[in-house]
């Protein structure tokens, strides 16, 4: 066997410094639960934080740049906003790299009353450009232990929504690749802005997609979870698209799954029609296009839903028919003629595109290396 040449030194420190300058243009700043120095130290070359928030807080507040922040496998229990422009969280995979809290819309608050659906998140976003791979965003509420409780309990929660992700005012142009949200009820609320996903995982039951953004659902896995209910385990979605909107939210070649087999059939509706304090101004807006479909979907599709006037306090019913909800091309065991299912035709096609929903920002789908 001929020895192999030994490589000069000079040559093993360039190579060296040559990883570290590519891995300091890479990301602006790491996040690693195990980071033993000072926050905001530099190790490799780049700032280096023990926490998300930290990391947060250094993004610049102009926004002229992404602002690259690498997160190391680990779980980062943290209540997060970020409400810089352009900011990028990039996790090293979405099974090891998870941000958790666990808020409730009934938690009570810090100055008093409690916390409300819009402050139950986990991870906000009020700043465009804000992008997100290969990580966890979860809302750790116990649903389920919540609703074991006896109704006299006084530590049983009434407000039960609880928000993993929310795309809130002043948020556009997001996109999201290989992300998996987690909950229960109310796990996104998409409610600003255009938004693009790919590859992500959402999981809930009641309502668990939710909000006025436009949104598309590109190869994406919806998973209902199973509230032990033979007829009724939840809605997927529940959007309150505004009037003015062409499309709300679009579910392109996604899967609609169920938690387990046992889960029963023909018990989860694709969505229901949210006018926010009964305001006339949102038509609902929900379309799925080529997605497979457990049988735990609903055979009448889609639901009502009721809202209450905040000025008069009457509450009102709105149903389905006059949402702007439909399907085309759908398959799987979910997938069945209903009266009430309206099936788009080909020419209607045309006007449900992920290019029309988004308008004219065409987003960066290449995941970061």
């Amino acid at each position: 066997m001929r020895p192999v040449a030994a490589r000069p030194v000079a040559a093993l420190v360039a190579v060296a410094l040559a990883a570290t300058a590519a891995h300091a243009q890479s990301a602006d700043a790491v996040v690693d639960a195990r980071h033993a120095g000072a926050e905001g130290a530099r190790v490799g070359g780049v700032r280096t934080y023990r926490t998300l928030g930290a990391a947060l807080a250094a993004a610049p507040r102009d926004g002229r740049r992404p602002f690259v922040v690498r997160l190391r496998a680990g779980r980062y229990r943290e209540k997060l906003s970020v409400d810089r422009p352009n900011v990028r969280l990039i996790g090293a995979h979405r099974d090891s790299t998870v941000i958790s809290w666990d808020d409730a819309a009934g938690t009570p608050a810090k100055g008093g009353g409690v916390l409300g659906t819009r402050g139950s998140w986990t991870l906000r976003v009020t700043a465009p450009g804000f992008r997100a791979e290969q990580l966890t965003v979860e809302n750790a509420f116990d649903y389920p232990a919540n609703a074991r409780k006896p109704d006299g309990d006084p530590t049983k929660l009434q407000g039960t929504q609880a928000v993993a992700l929310a795309l809130t005012d002043g948020s556009d142009r997001a996109v999201l690749l290989d992300v998996r949200m987690t909950g229960y009820q109310d796990t996104f609320f998409a409610n600003a802005g255009r938004v693009y996903l790919r590859g992500c995982e959402i999981s809930g039951h009641v309502d668990f997609i939710f909000g006025a953004a436009r949104a598309v659902f590109e190869d994406c896995d919806i998973l209902s979870r199973d509230r032990g209910d033979p007829r009724n385990n939840g809605y997927v979605t529940a959007p309150s698209t505004d009037a003015a909107s062409p499309i709300g939210f679009l579910f392109v070649r996604s899967r609609l799954k169920k938690e387990s087999p046992a889960m029963a059939a023909n018990s989860v509706a694709l969505g229901r029609p949210w006018h926010p304090s009964a305001t006339p101004m949102a038509v609902s807006s929900a379309v799925f296009l080529d997605c497979w479909m457990d049988d735990h979907i609903t055979v009448a599709g889609w639901d009502r839903m009721s809202s209450v006037d905040s000025a008069t306090q009457v509450r009102y019913w709105f149903e389905p028919a006059v949402a702007r909800f439909y399907e085309a091309g759908s398959t799987g065991p979910g997938a069945v003629a209903s009266p009430t299912r309206r099936v788009l035709g080909p020419g209607d096609l045309r006007s449900y595109t992920i290019a029309r929903t988004l308008g004219d920002w065409t987003p960066d789908v290449a995941p970061s290396k």
